[in-house]
């Protein structure tokens, strides 16, 4: 999040919209029909609502004016166009002002199937459907919140529950599984990985395991943590997370449960 990628965000124009290409839109295209038929049947029911309501257009990339009128109307969220990169102390701000960051730019024809930066596929179609969700964006408000204050070292611990609930979250309820993490619901890979195949560990969640758990940014994920519904993200407002942070730090880190990265 700090350091420069290789892609630049589009500028908006004087009516807050911007000028998508061509092929930009034809690479919007193929990203969300592959997706939508990648999620059906393991997204959320809570994710799925909030793609109804925002009815995101398939021929050609949405503005962000479109999707801010739905996020204002159901849980008072804004996105907030940014850089490719921003760094953290911004990116916790907006998001305990209840903006969430954007950059504006669409990964190209040879990144389709992965990429390490978060795009505007990425944003729009993995996380936007969620945050029309009080409980799921409130919990991000508060994380917001929460990191503002926080020092560097605790920020890292703090980081952990994002990826493994923002990011790469699942429910398992009464023997069924979905998937609402954004990470996961706007990547193909890590859709079927994480819903299907035996390989991954699951794990209920605990919310100091969590903050102990080491995890790479460019690997399918070896290890999930599971709610037993997105209500379970309102008790965990209601926990003194900075303690668990405290807590987790004296413990230490858990071993990684995937081989370390070959330079």
């Amino acid at each position: 999040m700090t350091k420069q990628g290789h892609y630049e965000s589009k500028p908006l124009n004087a009516n807050g919209k911007i000028a998508w290409s061509m092929e930009e839109n034809e690479i919007w295209h193929h990203l969300i029909t592959r997706q939508l038929a990648c999620i059906e049947g393991k997204a959320c029911e809570e994710y799925l609502e909030g793609l109804t309501m925002l009815n995101l257009a398939e021929n050609h990339v949405p503005q962000l004016v479109d999707v801010n009128r739905v996020l204002k109307k159901t849980s008072g969220w804004q996105l907030e166009p940014v850089p490719a990169l921003i760094n953290f102390d911004r990116f916790f701000a907006l998001l305990a002002s209840k903006r969430f960051p954007v950059a504006t730019f669409l990964r190209s024809a040879s990144d389709l199937d992965y990429l390490k930066e978060p795009d505007y596929f990425h944003e729009i179609f993995g996380h936007c459907a969620m945050l029309t969700h009080k409980a799921f964006a409130d919990f991000t408000q508060l994380y917001g919140q929460l990191g503002v204050n926080a020092t560097k070292a605790e920020r890292v611990y703090l980081a952990r529950l994002y990826w493994f609930t923002v990011e790469f979250g699942l429910i398992e309820s009464s023997g069924d599984r979905s998937l609402y993490g954004g990470g996961i619901l706007s990547s193909p890979a890590e859709t079927e990985f994480a819903y299907s195949s035996d390989a991954p560990l699951r794990k209920k969640l605990d919310v100091i395991d969590v903050m102990r758990t080491p995890y790479r940014i460019d690997i399918l994920q070896p290890v999930y943590f599971h709610l037993d519904s997105l209500d379970d993200l309102y008790d965990l407002q209601h926990i003194d997370l900075m303690t668990c942070v405290h807590r987790a730090m004296s413990l230490g880190l858990h071993p990684p449960c995937y081989p370390e990265k070959i330079a």
